[in-house]
């Protein structure tokens, strides 16, 4: 794929950009298959065929770092020099991002916020943050360094609705601290609607501000039906599962596609009580009974280790941050009687480290779900099935 971005020396986000699509799939499948060629039983996992996404607009959720000047404002990425670089029309982001970015620029200079430059320390709009939902409506969250310009945007929201029309949600999110985090701790939402709906796998979820969400909303689907798929799967001896837990759920993407697959009873498990929140309104849009869709804000690791490992679900579906579900919770589930585990990494490295700290779980299957093309980021699933049956 070509970028002028890339050509130019703007912009090297995309390390792979010059190798041919298939040549990076094939690549990062052969990847993961080697970090996990030292786990037990590595040579009889049944790998699927990986996901492919598309190699161009394909992000749906991106982060623009905001640059230049008031009057010359610049929405892109950091460069080498720690300040902003422009990237318009960039080919990996959604047309829709593209397109906001234009009204978004004219949005800055017309309430002269000041672009914060990193190597100063000054200025007050430091990055915009975009996600793109069904129908093509954005959420937009303005990362402000301080509070001193919240009331000048929210005055100005009919300005932005002119200038960016698909807007949905916007926020302005306060991060005072020079630091690398995108975000900060506080945020406010502007608009009279507080969440995104986001279309994925075919089921509609509920996206707030600060809930985690993936970068490529189309693969993301794919992975939500893959591990749905996984866990109604019959279990030895012939039943059905009746039962999943989802931790880390986030807005209960996994959880809820799931129940929507035909598992009784769902329970996501998720820090953030702004995501449970969305996730327990979808749920209830869904038609789903508590009983039927249960929704916990507490750490997954705590909450699951609370419980009795003799009372496990039928099926346990983690999808962890890049550092792994850890030993506690690894020794957990492989203490615990659930028959079936599935795993959603985004950290090969993690991934075969915790899975050898589950002996009693035996990998069967796996997939490759690329979500960010002509880089070296690889996401990957993996179902586990417990040696001789449930204890």
């Amino acid at each position: 794929m070509r970028c002028e971005h890339w050509e130019s020396g703007a912009c090297h986000s995309c390390a792979l950009i010059e190798a041919p699509y298939p040549d990076q799939l094939a690549d990062k499948a052969r990847s993961v298959r080697a970090a996990l060629a030292s786990v037990p039983g590595a040579p009889g996992i049944r790998w699927l065929s990986p996901v492919a996404s598309e190699p161009r607009g394909f992000r749906t959720s991106a982060k623009l770092v905001v640059g230049g000047t008031a009057r010359r404002p610049s929405l892109g990425a950091l460069g080498p020099d720690r300040r902003g670089v422009d990237l318009p029309g960039c080919p990996i982001q959604h047309p829709a991002v593209n397109r906001a970015s234009v009204g978004l620029k004219r949005f800055i200079r017309a309430l002269s916020l000041t672009p914060y430059d990193v190597p100063t320390r000054r200025g007050e709009l430091k990055n915009i943050l975009i996600t793109v939902g069904a129908d093509e409506r954005l959420m937009v969250r303005f990362v402000l360094r301080s509070r001193d310009r919240v009331a000048d945007i929210r005055r100005a929201l009919p300005h932005l609705r002119q200038l960016v029309p698909s807007v949905h949600v916007v926020t302005a999110n306060i991060h005072p601290a020079h630091e690398a985090r995108v975000e900060g701790p506080e945020e406010i939402v502007l608009t009279r609607r507080r969440t995104l709906p986001l279309d994925a796998g075919g089921l509609r979820l509920e996206l707030g501000p600060r809930s985690f969400t993936q970068t490529n909303a189309a693969v993301a689907g794919r992975l939500y039906r893959q591990a749905a798929q996984w866990a109604s799967l019959p279990l030895p001896g012939g039943a059905a599962p009746s039962s999943l837990w989802d931790l880390y759920c986030g807005v209960g993407g996994f959880a809820l596609h799931a129940s929507h697959a035909g598992v009784p009873a769902v329970t996501g498990v998720e820090v953030s009580e702004a995501a449970i929140a969305s996730a327990i309104s979808r749920a209830r849009a869904l038609g789903l009974t508590r009983d039927q869709a249960r929704f916990v804000a507490d750490d997954a690791t705590a909450w699951a280790r609370a419980q009795s490992a003799s009372g496990a679900p039928d099926v346990v579906v983690v999808n962890p941050p890049r550092r792994g579900i850890g030993l506690e919770l690894a020794s957990w589930l492989d203490g615990c009687t659930a028959p079936r585990v599935i795993y959603s990494s985004c950290n090969p490295t993690t991934l075969a480290k915790d899975l050898a700290a589950m002996p009693s779980l035996r990998t069967t299957h796996g997939r490759v779900f690329d979500m960010f093309p002509h880089t070296a980021h690889v996401e990957a699933a993996v179902l586990l099935e417990r040696t001789g049956g449930s204890r």
